[in-house]
């Protein structure tokens, strides 16, 4: 638990004096608690829970303004380049990074549990063809309430556990077969000879007749990292949503599927996706420049440039565009979308404009122009974040089922019409 730190904040209301205890985390600000505020009759306000601990995690620790980024006390660039995306998901998970013995172990309970039920695979065949591939992964991953019930004990220490096992194992499977679906594509079915990235790219690319179908190491090795920097980030709305979820008893899978929802909006989840819209806009290199210009006196937006937590720069978007080079120099592309990123890239780490308001490339700039490089359409981008976040859901839903919780019940300010009766009837 957090511990108070003896000092009180003093609320003034109503002729009364309100003692509000203080409490201090391991790291970040003081959080006072304001509970006795409702046993005065009065709520507290705020719009976006700007300034609310609305729970206490020991998971992720986000400093915005110095560009800090821990997960279990890691920084994240260590995470992404001396670690891979399993052993971030078991110290997410577990509070450690794995012993060699317990990496083996995790790793092949992961790799035991890759495939979903034969008739999962039949839910796909509700959807029409030209479905978003997020609205396909919101079904299917909701449709997993409905199996292994023999395994549903939330209040189960060892049922919890195999759940997260099985949606970090699953979810690749169920995002592969997503793109497979809306290209008219067989199903690739899981190789557990291969690493979780490796998997994930066979299963996308590979098709049933291509039995020798060979993955690049310096393309696995990027989308793992992609998956290790997307793996969780605090209580934004998408992780927030699978709490409250969580918090009414829900079904797990049911949990991650409302995270899924909360991902897929433009202002959350979708950010790289809209990057790559913002090229095809822009259009070509000679455009960037009067682009720009019109960045400047607030025309048109920039997206993938700077980040509403991190005032300084995003720690993720380092490592992100060193694999980014890596995997660009390796595939030798001469893309025309891909170098107009590259001139908005420098235009932005060299304008006194942008560099004075902090307007960095982030990880959804980067990891947008990655995935492009790859070969992943743009409609999966998010479906990715999705699959790299799972864990980081997973993990907040453990924590707050491991001890006491109370439902989540925000309150309102309600501005509406008093009492009043019909009249004339």
């Amino acid at each position: 638990m957090s511990e108070a730190t003896g000092k009180k904040a003093v609320l003034q209301l109503d002729g009364k004096e309100i003692e509000l205890p203080i409490y201090s985390g391991t790291l970040g600000p003081d959080v006072i608690d304001v509970k006795d505020v409702l046993t005065a009759g009065h709520f507290t306000f705020d719009p976006g829970f700007m300034a609310t601990a609305a729970c206490e995690s020991k998971i992720t620790f986000i400093d915005g303004g110095k560009g800090v980024l821990l997960h279990r006390g890691y920084p994240i660039d260590q995470l992404a380049t001396k670690a891979d995306y399993l052993e971030t998901c078991y110290l997410l998970l577990n509070g450690e990074l794995p012993t060699a013995e317990q990496k083996v172990e995790f790793d092949a309970k992961v790799r035991n549990h890759t495939m979903v039920h034969d008739q999962v695979s039949r839910f796909f065949n509700g959807f029409r063809r030209d479905a978003h591939p997020m609205a396909i992964m919101v079904g299917v991953v909701g449709a997993l309430s409905a199996f292994y019930h023999n395994n549903l004990d939330i209040e189960n220490v060892d049922h919890r556990e195999i759940t997260a096992i099985r949606l970090i194992a699953k979810v690749p499977t169920l995002a592969a077969w997503s793109y497979k679906y809306t290209v008219g594509q067989p199903f690739v079915y899981p190789r557990n000879d291969l690493s979780y990235a490796e998997n994930f790219l066979y299963m996308m690319f590979a098709t049933p007749a291509d039995r020798d179908y060979k993955v690049d190491p310096i393309l696995a090795k990027a989308m793992d990292r992609i998956f290790t920097l997307h793996a969780d980030h605090e209580q934004n709305a998408s992780t927030s949503t699978v709490r409250l979820a969580g918090s009414t008893g829900a079904n797990p899978y049911a949990c991650i599927a409302a995270g899924i929802s909360a991902l897929w909006g433009p202002a959350h989840g979708g950010a790289n996706e809209a990057v790559l819209k913002m090229l095809d806009e822009i259009g070509s290199v000679e455009n960037v420049a009067g682009f720009m210009e019109k960045v400047k006196t607030k025309e048109v937006k920039l997206m993938g440039f700077g980040h509403r937590v991190y005032k300084n720069f995003d720690p993720r978007a380092k490592v992100m565009k060193e694999t980014c080079d890596e995997v660009l120099a390796a595939l030798g592309i001469n893309d025309p979308q891909l170098a107009l990123a590259m001139e908005l890239e420098r235009i932005a780490l060299s304008d006194e404009y942008f560099i004075k308001r902090n307007l960095y490339p982030n990880v959804d700039f980067y990891s947008g122009i990655i995935l492009k490089a790859i070969g992943i359409p743009t409609e999966m981008f998010t479906v990715i974040f999705a699959l790299a976040r799972t864990v980081g859901w997973i993990s907040h839903w453990l924590e707050m089922h491991s001890g006491p919780y109370k439902i989540g019940r925000p309150r309102q300010l309600y501005t509406g019409e008093v009492q009043r009766d019909i009249q004339g009837r």
